[in-house]
């Protein structure tokens, strides 16, 4: 599956903004579906991810009542809404898909998008 993430910008601190990630491929409703982010000169971390259905997430504890992950699988889409959304959120956000496993290991993941920057000033 190839990933296209887009929607990063720059917004003030407080302020919202929503990621997408759309996906090739007629199999994206079997795939767990995460978000990353890596901020400069840091390494890449966990923001979340979704399992096949939508039924269930999983947050990293740093988003978590902030960040909304949601997918619509007849669009091949995920989404990521960021509120409240605080200068050290700034960093490259990167989709990913896992054919099997859910959870925040980057390891885990099989398919990368590109990455969307977003910056947050204070």
């Amino acid at each position: 599956v190839q990933l296209q993430a887009f929607g990063g910008g720059l917004v003030q601190a407080g302020g919202s903004l929503r990621l997408s990630c759309a996906a090739s491929g007629r199999t994206f409703s079997s795939y767990v579906m995460g978000w990353f982010r890596q901020a400069p000169g840091k390494e890449r971390e966990f923001v979340g991810c979704i399992n096949w259905s939508g039924s269930a997430t999983s947050y990293a504890e740093s988003v978590k009542g902030r960040f909304t992950i949601s997918r619509d699988n007849a669009k091949s889409t995920v989404y990521l809404q960021m509120n409240s959304l605080k200068p050290e959120d700034t960093a490259v956000y990167y989709c990913a898909a896992s054919s099997s496993y859910y959870g925040p290991s980057s390891r885990g993941y099989n398919f990368w998008g590109q990455g969307t920057l977003v910056t947050v000033s204070s």
